[in-house]
């Protein structure tokens, strides 16, 4: 452990964490839809847990993460010394892809959040992680939101990707065909590999934005891309997962989820839960 592991774990004290978090949230409870999103002031804890996480993320990047990813990372080039402000991330954005943010308070349910998608709004929490656990946290934060999917949004085919999840989940109406939306997203968008000559190479938010994950997701059980197999695939997303779902290409995953997203309703899903069964 290095001495500025050291430094964030000891001062640690997860109330303190909690009330910081209320207190960052509190702000984005009270945002409206196309008001400058409010500047935080972080402190130089909060900072120092940024870098730390995102040099590692870095390192482990150029090895493990799809090129496609890292060109669209380095198009919006965040870089690690300190946490961005949320507006300067959403303006950059809104100038590569079109995509803008809109601060969120924590977890939004499924289907307002994908559903803001087809709008071209991603949800996006401004906290960061609690200092104990640099590595690890049970919930999104900016770190993961920004690294991991505003990365992504950099990119147009991958945003692309994103807007046809929105208006998939805005098309239908029964919770059954919300549910199979969104397992399809977290083994895409949130967890999605891609071929490469020396193995798959991650893309999905929640896996570039992990440390830990990054090391281990080659030792999941790694599947073709196939929208059908996933009716029979459970997911946790408190831990690794257990499977995971890789894509020849960029082209291919357009070609399948893009695809799936773009063309599925109630019916069409009801069927495929069915013959899959």
């Amino acid at each position: 452990m290095d001495s500025q592991e050291q430094l964030i774990g000891v001062s640690a004290d997860n109330s303190v964490y909690r009330r910081r978090r209320d207190e960052i949230a509190a702000l984005a409870a009270n945002y409206v839809r196309g008001d400058v999103i409010p500047e935080i002031e972080y402190t130089d804890a909060e900072h120092a847990v940024w870098r730390l996480v995102a040099e590692r993320l870095q390192e482990r990047h150029h090895s493990l993460a799809a090129p496609e990813f890292l060109d669209a990372a380095e198009q919006l080039d965040v870089g690690v010394e300190g946490i961005p402000q949320l507006q300067q991330v959403a303006d950059r954005l809104d100038e590569l892809t079109g995509f803008r943010l809109q601060p969120a308070a924590g977890v939004v349910p499924f289907h307002r959040f994908c559903g803001s998608l087809a709008d071209g709004y991603f949800h996006s929490t401004q906290y960061i992680r609690d200092g104990a656990t640099p590595f690890y946290s049970t919930e999104p934060d900016v770190l993961h939101e920004v690294i991991g999917h505003g990365s992504a949004l950099a990119d147009r085919r991958f945003a692309q990707l994103y807007r046809l999840a929105g208006e998939a989940v805005r098309r239908v109406e029964t919770e059954t065909a919300q549910q199979f939306i969104s397992k399809v997203f977290w083994f895409t968008i949130e967890c999605g590999l891609l071929d490469a000559a020396d193995g798959p190479r991650a893309y999905g938010a929640s896996i570039v934005s992990s440390y830990g994950e990054l090391d281990q997701f080659r030792a999941a059980e790694i599947r073709p891309l196939a929208i059908a197999d996933m009716v029979h695939v459970s997911y946790d997303i408190t831990r690794y997962q257990d499977t995971l779902y890789s894509a020849r290409s960029l082209t291919h995953l357009e070609d399948v989820a893009g695809e799936f997203w773009a063309t599925c309703d109630d019916v069409s899903i009801e069927r495929l839960l069915a013959v899959a069964k």
